[in-house]
């Protein structure tokens, strides 16, 4: 994830301050390394970038002086290559005649570069955006005009992206989207495009959205769309926009959490796609195949991510893979720790205290050490033999969401791999998720009201439904301020059935395959006049017995395990809010933790 801003005017002006604010408008996406370049009117190209902060990297590197016809800037947040100077974006072709800058994720990069490399180009990195250049460098050598060449490299390119390019003969930009975000701006004497509309906004209100599969020719003044397919030309008219400076940052949503739990469909869709063509995926599958024992490590969302997983090992690689949190595995089984065992240590940050001294203290005892990491060039990702990216950009808001999601995901691939039984249905995540929010949106917001002036909460599950449980209670617990335990369902009638009284609001969870076995735990709490919600695949069963049913969208165990904690991501955002707090900023919580 990342995001690009290109600028084209009429006549050469100073661009460094328009191509710094464009940047840090674009912030928000995250990042950890920025670049930005500009075409002369003599033609030449001063490309400055450098791994940090805009203001860090424009002070150091004088973005201040850029000037030019055209210009370009990238903020990069690291898939494909660690954050470098050679990886930052935007990139030159081999002879610096071309400079691009791309966003999104190409999953045939390492198939790209040894072709480039084969065929005699100077590759300077491994970032996939250098292979978007390179791909149209490709074709331009071969004879194609930018548009056409743009048109040719679009179909070589494997994944969601969107990119610009420019060359330094014409005044134009030549920009195209596949899945990632790009909108362009029209001014009086220039044009602009970007990741999205923060960065456009301070120039111009004049914008036209582009589409999948179109291609934007942005001149001074003047912007064309073609069809890739034929390159036929595409009319839509510009439009106004109405937004306010703030609200595109967020999408138009109200806080970023609500953002994050919308954007899970397209973070799962990056990831399959990062799976299908990583090298990285078959040497951790060998570790994994080979290992006496394995050990899923994660803290929070993460370990309840392992909970989940370690059924899929059971089920889909017939072994064993035990979760724990990284405190307990040092503590619990340290002891017997011993060469041959393998630790998948899971993290969103790839920071996290406990999580880097579990890894020290299992490492030299002869664990291997693989990752699972959300932010590469990370402690965590230095410290693994090989790790997988969990593709999911900034997560802005405290609770994890899209990382959890992405997390259970490449648990279950990574199950799948080990076994030798590859689960095709996986494809259909993204579709799974975007039909658990549709469905469950609107009763999710109004269950919230409903128990806006509860003083606790229970969330039950059984099966699969206990890590979705676990999850579920933790995002409650971290954005509403309200007491609420999760627990297997069989083990509530041991002990916390006492606390149940008139009205208690209790919530139970379960797959298809152990629906049948909340109807006891249901009742149990429903003769004692608790409120019992629960939430399942259709069950005329399980509906007569609850207080409130919620019918869950969900065909199969598979397709439950990565959409089931999306209702319960949804209630702890609305009872939260219900509650006039701060969902992406809960009290005493921090996205990181770097203390034992």
């Amino acid at each position: 994830m990342c995001g690009i801003f290109g600028i084209v005017c009429a006549s050469e002006r100073p661009l460094g301050e328009t191509l710094t604010a464009a940047a840090k408008r674009l912030g928000y996406r995250g990042y950890d390394s920025v670049g930005a370049a500009t075409v002369e009117a003599s033609g030449r190209i001063d490309l400055r970038k450098d791994v940090g902060r805009v203001q860090e990297v424009a002070d150091k590197l004088r973005f201040a002086e850029l000037t030019g016809l055209r210009g370009i800037t990238q903020l990069r947040w690291a898939t494909f290559g660690a954050p470098s100077i050679p990886n930052a974006q935007p990139h030159l072709d081999s002879e610096g005649t071309m400079v691009g800058a791309h966003n999104g994720n190409v999953v045939n990069n390492a198939e790209l570069r040894r072709q480039f490399i084969a065929e005699g180009m100077t590759v300077r990195g491994t970032n996939d955006g250098e292979s978007c250049v390179h791909a149209v460098e490709r074709h331009v050598k071969r004879g194609l005009a930018l548009p056409e060449a743009v048109r040719a490299a679009y179909n070589d390119l494997a994944g969601d992206f969107a990119f610009v390019v420019t060359d330094r003969e014409h005044n134009r930009l030549v920009a195209v989207k596949k899945g990632s975000g790009l909108v362009v701006g029209i001014g009086p004497d220039f044009t602009c495009c970007s990741s999205d509309l923060p960065s456009i906004l301070p120039l111009t209100r004049t914008v036209i959205p582009v589409e999948d599969g179109e291609i934007a020719v942005l001149e001074p003044g003047r912007v064309r769309l073609f069809n890739v397919s034929d390159l036929s030309e595409v009319i839509r008219p510009p439009k106004q926009a109405s937004e306010g400076m703030g609200s595109p940052e967020k999408g138009g949503y109200d806080h970023f959490m609500l953002k994050e739990i919308h954007e899970q469909p397209a973070t799962a869709r990056a990831l399959l796609h990062l799976l299908e063509a990583s090298e990285h995926l078959p040497r951790m599958v060998d570790v994994l195949r080979h290992a006496q024992r394995v050990f899923l490590v994660g803290s929070g969302s993460s370990y309840h991510a392992c909970v989940l997983g370690s059924t899929f090992w059971s089920r889909l690689a017939g072994t064993l893979a035990v979760p724990v949190l990284p405190q307990q595995f040092q503590e619990q089984f340290g002891a017997a720790l011993r060469p041959g065992d393998v630790a998948l240590y899971v993290s969103q940050s790839g920071e996290t205290k406990d999580v880097l001294n579990a890894i020290n203290f299992a490492t030299p005892k002869g664990v291997a050490p693989l990752g699972l990491v959300n932010v590469l060039g990370s402690t965590m990702t230095r410290k693994v033999q090989v790790y997988l990216p969990l593709a999911c950009g900034w997560e802005i808001s405290v609770p994890a969401t899209k990382t959890y999601t992405n997390q259970v995901i490449a648990l279950i691939a990574l199950a799948a791999a080990v076994g030798g039984h590859p689960v095709e249905e996986l494809d259909a995540a993204p579709a799974w998720i975007e039909r658990a929010i549709a469905k469950t949106d609107a009763l999710m917001a109004k269950l919230a009201r409903q128990l806006a002036g509860c003083d606790r909460l229970f969330i039950l599950g059984y099966g699969l439904g206990h890590a979705i449980a676990l999850e579920g209670a933790l995002k409650c617990k971290e954005v509403t301020g309200l007491p609420c335990e999760g627990l297997y369902s069989s083990e509530f009638k041991h002990g916390p059935l006492a606390m149940v009284e008139r009205g208690t609001p209790v919530f139970f969870t379960a797959p298809p395959s152990g629906a049948e076995m909340l109807t006891n735990h249901v009742t149990e709490v429903t003769c004692r006049a608790g409120h019992a919600v629960v939430l399942a695949a259709p069950n005329p069963q399980l509906e007569a017995e609850a207080s409130q049913f919620i019918p869950l969208p969900v065909g199969s165990d598979l397709e439950y395990a990565v959409a089931g904690a999306v209702p319960f991501q949804l209630l702890a955002y609305y009872l939260s809010v219900a509650r006039g707090m701060d969902p992406d900023y809960p009290r005493n919580l921090s996205k990181t933790l770097t203390v034992d």
